[in-house]
């Protein structure tokens, strides 16, 4: 999953901060007071003992599952324009993702423990499970660089009004479509996560530069570093300040600076390593039993121990000699090949100007096979939904018209053939269709789409 990594650093070479590169240094470099700003970055692996379905798993992830729909491409699930067009199986999706279902690992109870002694400078994560919200940690220290399930708006870039949180939680419960209760508006409403098509939100532009100017110590926790803007991040930190990253494999350019430290292997053993080393541990297990319960510790632990008989990913030791390559950058790949793209582009800087237009989807954690059934049960019910009966009529789908009364057709362009009858939308509904289309967000550069 992760980048291949070259110029690690030699063992000879002896740390600026650190006394020495470990997890009990670093551990003494907080103790002493010498860390008061630390900053930390993550992404799916963080999630992964919470039991989220994985998206990737060749066979089992919900991208393969999704691919035996009519959809053009699995991906299309987090596609803005898809969305626009129709937005139902997104709604399937996000009843079984939905905040609530899952909860906090023991990584993310350490970030809120960070958090309440003073010692999280800022939290960015690459997630969408609001998990770092459940855990704890307060609002103003999280930036959501995908955004998250945790608020929702119209997509009328004219309109963008906010939509009341309980009822979004009905409409997600019944995999209901909802639209803006706006007089004269009645678009579209999605949670402000950030889809393929979309720009980043601007609290991670407003605070992107925090690692190279107000932070004494990076964390980096179960990201693959494949995703920019947001995998510049960890290479802005000054060279003196230490970096700590907590996953299977080594990523980006961690391991390259004299106070890098790996600990590789998965996200909770390792946070559960340096929660030893701080003298936290007693502390740590009280507060994560208090927020999740003993029998999710105990189910989480079951999961914990198969991660921990996978071990870490070997290191790459130089890009000319792999003969594999991650399922991501194979995604990747394909998005150039077909759109005939280099996507080498500005947008690895962050803080200056490029095109931030999202091309990869939310991270939505990262399960081991064990999630399989829950996988095709959920593509299995949307494959059911999707399906049309002998008449041509969509099944199983609540409609919002037997609430609402309205008659705007939620997804004019459904992937499914239509009938003729189908096909003959109202006025208002074509009038529907086109503000949906035309006025739910500004002009972006183009980039290219998986």
């Amino acid at each position: 999953m992760g980048q291949e990594v070259s110029n690690q650093i030699d063992d000879s070479t002896p740390p600026q901060t650190l006394s020495d590169r470990s997890i009990e240094a670093v551990a003494q470099l907080i103790l002493d007071g010498k860390a008061k700003r630390i900053v930390a970055l993550t992404g799916a692996g963080i999630s992964t003992a919470a039991g989220i379905p994985d998206f990737r798993s060749p066979g089992t992830g919900l991208y393969a599952n999704l691919q035996r729909l009519n959809l053009p491409y699995a991906e299309a699930v987090f596609s803005i324009d898809y969305f626009r067009e129709n937005p139902r199986p997104f709604y399937i999706l996000a009843k079984e993702l939905y905040p609530g279902q899952f909860h906090p690992t023991v990584s993310h109870a350490f970030l809120s423990l960070l958090a309440s002694k003073g010692l999280l400078r800022m939290l960015f994560t690459q997630n969408i499970d609001c998990l770092e919200r459940a855990a704890g940690v307060p609002a103003d220290r999280i930036v959501e660089a995908h955004g998250s399930f945790a608020t929702q708006r119209c997509i009328n870039f004219e309109c963008s009004t906010p939509f009341p949180d309980n009822e979004m939680h009905e409409h997600v419960r019944d995999a209901r479509v909802p639209r803006c209760k706006q007089p004269g508006c009645g678009a579209l409403v999605k949670p402000d996560i950030v889809f393929f098509g979309e720009s980043l939100p601007s609290r991670f532009h407003e605070l992107g530069k925090l690692p190279a100017t107000d932070a004494d110590l990076v964390l980096v926790l179960g990201t693959s570093l494949t995703v920019y803007p947001f995998a510049g991040l960890p290479t802005m930190a000054p060279d003196h300040v230490p970096r700590v990253l907590f996953n299977r494999e080594v990523v980006g350019d961690l391991g390259t600076r004299a106070d890098d430290v790996l600990a590789l292997g998965s996200c909770d053993a390792g946070v559960l390593q340096l929660a030893d080393a701080l003298g936290w541990r007693e502390e740590l297990d009280d507060l994560w039993r208090t927020m999740v319960g003993d029998a999710e510790v105990e189910r989480q632990r079951g999961q914990e121990a198969l991660l921990a008989a996978a071990g870490p990913r070997p290191l790459a030791s130089d890009s000319s000699d792999s003969d594999s390559e991650s399922d991501e950058d194979d995604l990747l790949k394909k998005a150039e090949i077909v759109n005939n793209k280099n996507s080498d582009d500005d947008t690895k800087f962050v803080g200056g100007e490029y095109d931030d237009t999202n091309d990869q989807p939310p991270e939505i954690g990262g399960a081991l096979s064990s999630a399989e059934a829950e996988v095709n049960e959920i593509a299995n019910e949307i494959e059911a939904i999707l399906k049309l009966d002998e008449s041509g009529k969509e099944k199983g789908i609540p409609s919002d018209t037997a609430k609402t009364g309205d008659t705007t057709a939620d997804s004019p362009k459904a992937p499914v053939a239509a009938t003729s009858s189908e096909n003959k939308e109202t006025a208002p509904a074509k009038e529907q269709a086109s503000a949906d289309t035309k006025q739910d967000k500004p002009k972006v550069i183009e980039r290219p789409q998986l």
